[in-house]
This record gives structure tokens, sequence and C-alpha cells, in this order.
């Protein structure tokens, strides 16, 4: 698919960034909908930026402004290894992570360990504005999803469902309780899309554009990102747990045996006869 005609204004705009950037960096990637060729009218535009060695948050607010951005901030934990930098380049908003190259390594070593975060998805998409063949390098090691690590990602996905009883799923149903009831159905939709990403040996990406980002998995429950919104925009509450908790149970029923698995589809099971019976109830 081609790319949208604001993914390549954005892509230029991203390219004068790299351009200015001293030589003492030695990797400029474009990550997100800018690099799928995807961006909107809405869309931002997201870099990684490596340089030789660790820099001070006021070494990347000082490069980023001799870039041309303006209203700098920055954003998430302060005093760690990344450092963020946010602002504007004529009215287009930015967000640039800045890694040194040691912690690049680390962050991929730590994505085989079992890291849960996007990095994987960004990396593997990302496009090169100035390399030194690191991206490269990284995507190679991106390119193979261990079996291990996919199983070990879905019998975490699948720890909160069960250990309890399903009929405690109706104390978060009541009335006044919508933030429980929201809390819980958004962690569970989120495990839901981390087993199927993870059953397609696919690296989890954010949770935007959910179904343009499954569209093209073989394993996955019908209607995938439709049911989720179904779900969380259910106004009667035992009725989106339902359409969840069906969800759910077909994502299981996907994947391979495992202790925490096998107990999910048990726990789901039960859990979906008590919420048919009480929907019916209610009708």
């Amino acid at each position: 698919m081609a790319a949208t005609a604001r993914s390549t204004e954005l892509r230029s705009i991203a390219q004068a960034i790299a351009d200015a950037l001293p030589p003492t960096v030695e990797e400029v990637v474009v990550t997100g909908s800018v690099s799928r060729g995807v961006a909107d009218d809405i869309s931002d535009i997201e870099m990684l930026i490596v340089t030789q060695s660790e820099l001070d948050l006021e070494d990347c607010f000082s490069l980023a402004a001799a870039c041309g951005l303006t209203d700098l901030g920055t954003w998430g934990p302060q005093g760690v290894p990344t450092k963020r930098v946010s602002g504007y380049r004529h009215g287009i908003p930015l967000e640039l992570i800045w890694w040194s190259q040691a912690y690049a390594e680390t962050a991929l070593d730590a994505i085989f360990a079992g890291d849960p975060s996007t990095t994987a998805d960004a990396i593997a998409n990302g496009v090169a504005l100035r390399t030194s063949r690191l991206l490269a390098h990284w995507q190679e090691r991106l390119s193979h999803y261990p079996d291990d690590l996919a199983g070990a990602h879905i019998e975490d996905a699948a720890l909160t469902w069960g250990g309890f009883t399903p009929a405690g799923l109706l104390t978060i149903a009541r009335p006044g309780e919508r933030l429980a009831l929201l809390e819980r159905m958004v962690d569970d939709a989120s495990r839901v899309v981390r087993i199927v990403f993870a059953l397609n040996r696919v690296w989890q990406p954010t949770l935007k554009r959910l179904a343009d980002r499954t569209a093209a998995l073989d394993l996955k429950p019908e209607r995938l990102a439709e049911r989720i919104e179904e779900a969380l925009t259910e106004p009667a509450a035992h009725r989106a747990l339902l359409v969840l908790t069906e969800l759910q149970a077909e994502t299981v029923a996907l994947a391979p045996d495992g202790p925490n698995i096998n107990r999910a589809r048990d726990w789901l099971a039960e859990a979906r006869e008590i919420l048919v019976q009480e929907t019916g109830r209610r009708s």
C-alpha cells in the first residue's frame, strides 16, 4: 500500500531534523504511523535518536532546539537512560526518544528477555533517516520471534483469568461500579491483544489502529477489534462483560496448552455461563 501524502510530508520534516543533527548522532529512525506510511492529519512524528554516549537531557534539548524545534518539553521518568523531548516544528508535534548505543543494545536484549513494551514493533517497522547500520542489525535480530518467548507472553497474559470465583465478576457489574468495570475490561482486552500478537509471532504494537494492525493476522478471533469496541461501549454492564468474556474464551481456545491457559479456559467457560444467565434474567 502506498504511503499517505501526510506520511510523505511528515517524513520530509523528520529527514530535515536528522540532517541537522551533529555527527555524534549515529542513528536516526522515524517510527510510528509515519514509518508505516499511514499518517493522517492528526499524526505526530516519532523519532529514535541514537548517540555514541548517553546525553544529559539538557543536551538533548539544545540539539532539538538547534534542529528548529520549539516549545520543548519532556515526559516520563527522569534521570534514566532514555531521554524524551517533545516539541513542534512548523506547527507539527514531535516526540524524540534519545538512546546511547549501549542502551539501545540493552533495550533489544530486554525484548528477548520478555519486556512487554512496544519497543520491538517500533524498531521492526522503523525507517532509518541516518544510519550506521544499527537499525538493520536490530531488525535482523527482530526478524525471528522465538517460540518460547511467545509462549511466555501468552501464559503471562492469561494469568488473571482465574484464581477467584467467576461469580466475582458480578461485583463490578453493579450500578455505580463503572470505573472498576472499565478498569477490568480494558486490562482483559489488552491481554487478548497480547495473546493474539504472540500467537502470530508478531511484535505487539500500541493499541491504536487495532483493526488495521490485526487485519493480516492469521490466528485471531473473528471481528477482534470490533468486539473490543462493542464491549467497551456497551451501556449494559452484564452484556459488556459477556461480549468480552466470549472474546477471551475464543482467544484462549487458539492458544497452546499451558498452566494459565488451561485454567483460563475452564474459568472463562464458567464465567460465560454465569453472565449468560444474568443477562437473560435482566433482558
